[in-house]
């Protein structure tokens, strides 16, 4: 297995200092998986002073000496040293109130959360596996270190990491760790809004993202309560054949892997939905419709996001998206419309999520892809044509309308009617043409 040289050079500079030190963790875990490494985490029996001098060449950044870490800088790369540690009591469920250095691995080890993230390797390629992770990694099996109810409690964290690592590796979580993140699931709400949209984004990109779902539900619900009415929600409707919360997953599951914002993508069919339970209805023949429930569904999700302190452009992506995601698209010139009011981009996306939304339905359903195929070719023709299909492209503006005496509010009025009137090519997109018919608006 091989160590890229700035990994080596920090595990050779503590080695010829006369201290042990080893590659630790998820770096450890992903080079036996074959996976790309991103980075590598290093740990050492050197202590943090100790490590600070012998890195005195490089740039050494102090980023967690009280729990041991020090940030070395080689090549412009970073390098996380920690110190061989034993955590005390965490009082806040996230980091140890304190931490006693020692010079045992296997105590570092211990204190980890999960044996596949308990080894440690050394420049040599020894591997150090005192809790049989590798194994755990060959069975594809995500287990605890010690006692799952004592590693949840101490990072509640680790129950939604638990959940995104079987999510995207593909791994079963042994039962005794399934059943401590079921019982603890309460302790996530400890946890800080950033940390749990980080994980939740990792895991709903996943490629076991449907079993995941569908099986964690309620930790979904714990982290997002909206969801749970959508719970075994039967639609009574006959293009579904899932209830509201499976749909979703499903939906979710079937957003196409590797497309522009996937992730994006992936959340907004997470929360498409949301609407429904509050906007359902049973008609006199027993269908179920549920009225608004986009408009309902765009609010609440835009609720939820802020509460999870995601970005302004990500909720507005998300937002515009579900309060579109289930409107007819019948001609041209809506989607000329659509696409004023979206850009191309965002009705890409929503043409991207009505395909998710109806792959997760009846197959008969599924006739309609192809009209929205269609539909995203027609957009990207109008863009490359250049038809007019917002303000900003109407040879006539503001300022053309205050010289025909227009103002306030019946400037903005007019100029929309009238680019109502070029979309539906009631008018020709020329100056001298919309003048003259503004003239007649004026009289």
């Amino acid at each position: 297995m091989y160590i890229d040289n700035n990994c080596g050079f920090i595990l050779s500079a503590l080695e010829n200092a006369g201290f042990s030190a080893y590659i630790v963790g998820g770096c450890v875990r992903d080079m036996l998986m074959d996976i790309p490494i991103h980075d590598y985490d290093i740990t050492t029996n050197a202590l943090p002073d100790q490590i600070i001098e012998v890195f005195s060449s490089c740039k050494v950044i102090p980023t967690g000496i009280k729990h041991g870490t020090v940030t070395v800088i080689h090549n412009n790369e970073a390098f996380e040293v920690t110190t061989f540690r034993i955590d005390g009591d965490y009082s806040d469920s996230r980091r140890p109130d304190s931490v006693v250095f020692t010079d045992s691995l296997t105590a570092d080890l211990a204190r980890r959360d999960f044996t596949m993230n308990a080894i440690a390797m050394d420049i040599k390629g020894n591997i150090f596996d005192p809790f049989n992770g590798k194994k755990d990694i060959s069975d594809n099996i995500i287990r605890c270190v010690g006692e799952p109810s004592q590693r949840f409690t101490e990072d509640a964290l680790r129950i939604l990491r638990a959940v995104r690592f079987s999510a995207v590796l593909g791994f079963e979580i042994e039962k005794n760790t399934s059943a401590a993140i079921h019982n603890l699931r309460s302790r996530l709400d400890n946890i800080s809004a950033e940390r749990i949209s980080a994980e939740l984004m990792k895991l709903i990109c996943g490629k076991n993202v449907l079993s995941v779902l569908m099986e964690y539900r309620d930790i979904i619900g714990q982290i997002i309560p909206e969801l749970i009415p959508a719970f075994d929600h039967d639609q009574h409707s006959p293009y579904h054949k899932y209830d509201v919360y499976e749909h979703i997953v499903r939906a979710v599951d079937s957003v196409q892997k590797g497309i522009n914002d996937e992730n994006i993508l992936r959340l907004t069919m997470l929360l498409h939905d949301v609407g429904k339970p509050d906007t359902f209805k049973l008609d006199e023949n027993g269908r179920g419709h549920f009225k608004r429930h986009a408009v309902i569904g765009a609010e609440k999700a835009e609720a939820i996001l802020r509460r999870l302190k995601f970005d302004n452009n990500t909720i507005n992506t998300v937002y515009q998206i579900i309060l579109y995601h289930s409107d007819k698209i019948e001609s041209d010139k809506q989607i000329k419309r659509m696409v004023g009011s979206l850009g191309l981009e965002k009705f890409l996306m929503l043409i991207e999520a009505k395909i998710a939304d109806n792959s997760a339905k009846h197959s008969f359903v599924l006739e309609e892809i192809k009209d929205y195929r269609k539909a995203a070719e027609t957009a990207r023709n109008i863009v490359a044509e250049n038809s007019c299909f917002s303000l900003s492209q109407l040879e006539i503006n503001g300022s053309d309308l205050l010289e025909l005496g227009f103002s306030g509010k019946n400037i903005g009025i007019s100029l929309n009617n009238i680019l109502e009137l070029v979309i539906d090519e009631k008018l020709d997109n020329n100056h001298d043409i919309l003048i003259n018919y503004a003239k007649e608006l004026k009289i």
